[in-house]
């Protein structure tokens, strides 16, 4: 089951439909970094064994490639210590741009990291050969998850094994506790600041929580320390002596989720006001919990707050209490600003040793760090969240929309949005790869182009693509801050600020929609009285359906029965007339319906029809999955069936994303978009109704069938 508000995203893009450029080579694999260049139009890979960039305008085009093998030696040692053949070579895991447009290159190499200059220029890549150790800094392990970035050629690192060095290490398990690092970031907080506060760094983390029972409960964390800081003068030496820490919460069916991903949307006014949002998954400690990620946010300022509040003790018994005693002067934690220089204190460095004791044996704190609204912005059950990041979306009426667009282990893009008073919703959802690879890396360019990787291919699309709205209704009711319909062009468009354009992102209002030039005719259909047959509907989106009779809502009876991709129907005489299939959309209590396909209903008492004109859709028998296959001719010339010889349809599900644990009912993979021929009609999961309960078997109707002959439907065992 669900918890909370699970959210089923509004249209589901299969691989095949998406508007895209992806870059694959069978050579290339093993992405271990992927940098985004705007300055140079540049996509930097870091993969296994070589460097490659890629031209960030079309990344189908390459533009260069270098190799960065392990020595033999270095490899052989490697497999000595006990290391598989397979990590014992050399995996760019880094790549960082230099204030002089040089880049720093990093690899495990060998479990032996190193790192080294790169230039790269509009044809060419090249490194300068002066290899660097830097064993601390980068993991010797590819499987290893650390966080760095680098700021004003200052490379600030957070890995497993040594985040805190290699020494003294019964001080570095008290302040970590089997770390597993997710993202580092920089908040300028010396930008504007009246008081000279120095900048802040911002670790995200899971660890065992030491304050928990059982002590190996994974939690998230997130921890501080300042950018100036250079340690301790002589404790925590050339360690950070501002360190400490909170706990981090996301609530969502159990109380420990893992954090996965964290963005910094910075604020361009307040630093204060920047806020972080992360992507959660459930903790699989949790017997029984059912599998569940979200997104989360939160505001710097309420970080910070926890920051300055009680710090926690650990007790004689192991127990942690909130401290009550002294706090040192500096408050530990805190960064160098004006009024620490006034009291001489120029630098950690000359912070008294009180200081740094204090933030040895206190790095947790007593508050936790809750989310904006106290909830998720978002939960999903059938997607695993991987990597986000957060684009500010403008309208020309200057309102600003926070896009979240979200990676998952299954290879989709989920594109988001929240706006205020209602619950956070999936726009659209894109399949970025063929097969199920996860989302292991994304970058979004100033211009919408956003570049989503996997371990042997990266992808390109554009976020701000609104061709897939095709009508005025689709374009308004989907309420994409990106797109708008454009009444000079007629036609779904980003945002273009002209007096024609306009969107309805809160009430999804379509009255400003010109009216259709040309009502699309309903299909005249002619079904066989007291036989069960199928009219499908296959809307684009991923809205449930219903349907009407004349200008009835048709309601579920003995004759009548709606399944998710259609309408099972026995008819009687009566039954003849029109029925429409429509979408429902609930927005803000006001529900909109759009027609997908209307049938004009027609009965014949026999199974002799009369010929039938070219425009009607024939009726097929769909028969049970148990039944063999059978291959149906090319439907190129209009074969009209006058005997009732019908081809049965072969009964096999629609393919969708490979990997079809990680769908959502009515997603890719569920039949939502039209099958084809021969995909069969039933509801998923079921035995075909009406298959023993109607006489004749189950019909399926398509227009998109082809059809042969078969024995006549009296020899025919009831399907």
């Amino acid at each position: 089951g669900c918890i909370a508000a699970c959210v089923t995203p509004y249209r589901s893009v299969p691989f095949q439909n998406v508007n895209g450029n992806l870059f694959q080579e069978p050579t290339f694999g093993d992405l271990s970094s992927l940098t985004l260049r705007e300055d140079i139009d540049r996509l930097i890979l870091g993969a296994g064994e070589q460097i490659l960039t890629l031209s960030s305008k079309n990344v189908t085009k390459k533009t260069g490639q270098v190799s960065w093998e392990s020595s033999a030696d270095e490899k052989s040692f490697c497999q000595t210590k006990g290391k598989s053949r397979e990590k014992c070579k050399n995996f760019i895991t880094a790549t960082y741009t230099l204030k002089s447009g040089k880049m720093l290159v990093c690899g495990t190499n060998a479990f032996s990291p190193s790192c080294d200059y790169m230039t790269v220029t509009d044809e060419t890549i090249s490194l300068d050969g002066n290899q660097m150790s830097v064993k601390g800094t980068i993991p010797f392990d590819p499987s290893d998850r650390f966080a760095s970035l680098m700021n004003d050629d200052t490379l600030f690192s957070a890995t497993s094994a040594n985040f805190l060095g290699t020494e003294m290490t019964e001080m570095k398990q008290s302040l970590l506790s089997e770390p597993n690092m997710i993202s580092v970031n920089l908040v300028e907080a010396s930008k504007d600041s009246d008081n000279g506060e120095d900048d802040q760094v911002f670790l995200f983390f899971t660890e065992k929580a030491v304050e928990e029972q059982p002590a190996d409960l994974l939690v998230s964390r997130v921890a501080r320390v300042c950018k100036s800081d250079l340690g301790g003068k002589k404790i925590l030496q050339k360690k950070w002596s501002s360190f400490i820490k909170a706990r981090l919460d996301c609530p969502f069916g159990d109380s420990s989720a893992l954090v996965q991903d964290v963005f910094l949307l910075k604020s361009q006014t307040n630093w204060k006001d920047s806020i972080f949002y992360a992507t959660f998954t459930s903790n699989p400690q949790h017997s029984g919990a059912s599998s569940h990620s979200a997104v989360c946010a939160y505001r710097l300022s309420d970080v910070n707050d926890v920051f300055a509040g009680r710090f926690l003790a650990e007790t004689r018994t192991g127990g942690w209490v909130p401290y009550t005693g002294a706090v040192p002067s500096p408050r530990p934690g805190s960064c160098i600003n004006d009024e620490t220089r006034a009291a001489g204190f120029s630098s950690s460095l000359d912070l008294p040793d009180d200081y740094t004791t204090f933030v040895i044996n206190h790095p947790l704190m007593e508050g936790v760090v809750t989310p904006i609204g106290g909830k998720p912005l978002l939960v999903q059950s059938s997607r695993k969240f991987s990597k986000i990041v957060v684009d500010q979306v403008t309208s020309p009426k200057g309102e600003q929309h926070q896009m979240l667009l979200i990676g998952t282990e299954s290879g989709w893009l989920q594109k988001a949005v929240k706006l205020d008073g209602e619950e956070g919703r999936i726009v659209e959802e894109l399949q970025l790869f063929e097969d199920p690879l996860p989302v292991d890396f994304l970058q979004l360019s100033t211009t919408g182009q956003l570049y989503g990787g996997t371990s042997n291919a990266v992808v390109q699309v554009d976020v701000r693509d609104c061709s897939r709205y095709t009508s005025c209704d689709d374009c308004i009711l989907a309420r994409d801050p990106y797109c708008g319909w454009d009444r000079m062009e007629g036609k779904c468009a980003s945002a273009a600020g002209t007096s024609s354009w306009f969107q309805s992102l809160t009430d999804g209002d379509t009255s400003l929609c010109p009216t259709p030039d040309v009502t699309k005719e309903p299909e005249v259909v002619v079904l066989i009285k007291d036989r069960a047959q199928f009219l499908p509907c296959h809307p684009d989106t991923n809205l449930p359906t219903s349907w009407r009779f004349a200008d009835d809502i048709l309601h579920p009876g003995p004759r009548l029965t709606p399944i998710s991709q259609g309408l099972i129907i026995t008819p009687s005489s009566s039954d003849a007339g029109l029925y429409t299939c429509e979408t429902l959309q609930d927005i803000g209590g006001r529900m909109h319906r759009r027609t997908v396909i209307q049938y004009l209903v027609q009965v014949q008492d026999t199974c002799n029809l009369a010929p039938v004109q070219e425009t009607s859709t024939p009726v097929v028998p769909v028969q049970d999955a148990s039944t063999p296959v059978v291959l149906v001719q090319d439907a190129s010339t209009p074969v009209v069936p006058d005997t009732c010889n019908l081809a049965p349809v072969q009964e096999t599900s629609t393919p969708g994303s490979p990997g079809s644990g990680d769908q959502h009912p009515g997603g890719p993979g569920s039949g939502q978009q039209d099958p084809g021929p021969g995909s069969g009609q039933q509801d998923p999961g079921k035995d075909p109704e009406g298959g023993t309960d109607h006489p004749g078997g189950l019909y399926r109707l398509g227009a998109d069938l082809h059809f042969t002959h078969v024995p006549p439907l009296e020899e025919q065992k009831p399907g």
